[in-house]
């Protein structure tokens, strides 16, 4: 039987009980729908996971007995910090967590010149929340026992004008392949552009401030594509991939 992880946000240890947060407890209920005396596993994203056992699920609330520490380490060796022009609707949300599920480390939305999707700061700090949740169910399903860090959506300048470790972007023209590229012993920056890739502009200013272009082969790919293809590239070269 495949036993439900459940992130929870709180200080964790053996033989204590504990009481779900409501979105945590609607999840266990309405979704799971696990019973009194089911096992979890449960995880506060500072490494490690705990066995645990339900003591009470009822419509008010649900609560667990929380039982023995796993030093368990899923995290890649290669830090992977990515880069990502905002796409539109469920494009964004399936790149963060097939991203979360492949590895990385960071993930840094970028509002670029052809990004189409207009952000008022609400609109931005509901996304980030929107994303974070994704990042963390990503989480949840894969195993990882740590949860990677989702920044607030950036401007594309300000972004790329900073920063350090080995700085690459996603350019079809470029003449470098990606499996060309020198284990760079460091943290990994991967640039990939919205829809509509990036300006001539925005293209010029990231190879002025450091970063390499790189292909990944003959075809065009579409941004969502082009994005995990070239962070699976990287963990199977250097991380925890193959």
């Amino acid at each position: 039987m495949r036993i439900s992880r459940i992130f929870l946000g709180n200080s964790l240890a053996t033989d204590t009980s504990i009481s779900f947060d409501n979105e945590s407890a609607h999840y266990v209920r309405n979704v799971l729908r696990l019973k009194k005396g089911d096992p979890i596993t449960v995880f506060n994203g500072q490494g490690g996971e705990f066995s645990a056992l339900l003591t009470l699920v009822s419509k008010k609330s649900v609560t667990a007995n929380i039982g023995k520490w796993r030093p368990v380490e899923t995290e890649s060796a290669l830090s992977i910090q990515l880069a990502v022009g905002i796409s539109r609707g469920e494009r964004m949300d399936f790149v963060i967590q097939k991203s979360v599920e492949l590895g990385v480390s960071h993930i840094c939305p970028l509002i670029t010149k052809r990004t189409v999707v207009k952000l008022t700061p609400e609109k931005c700090e509901q996304k980030h929340l929107h994303w974070s949740k994704i990042a963390q169910n990503a989480c949840e399903q894969c195993g990882r026992d740590r949860l990677p860090e989702i920044s607030s959506p950036v401007g594309y300048t300000d972004f790329v004008s900073t920063g350090e470790g080995l700085r690459l972007f996603l350019d079809p023209r470029s003449e470098v392949k990606l499996s060309e590229v020198q284990n760079p012993q460091q943290e990994v920056v991967l640039l990939s552009g919205p829809e509509g890739g990036f300006s001539d502009q925005e293209r010029k200013h990231a190879l002025s401030c450091g970063y390499t272009g790189v292909r990944l082969g003959p075809r065009i790919l579409r941004t969502e594509t082009a994005v995990l293809a070239g962070i699976a590239i990287l963990q199977a070269m250097w991380g925890d991939l193959g």
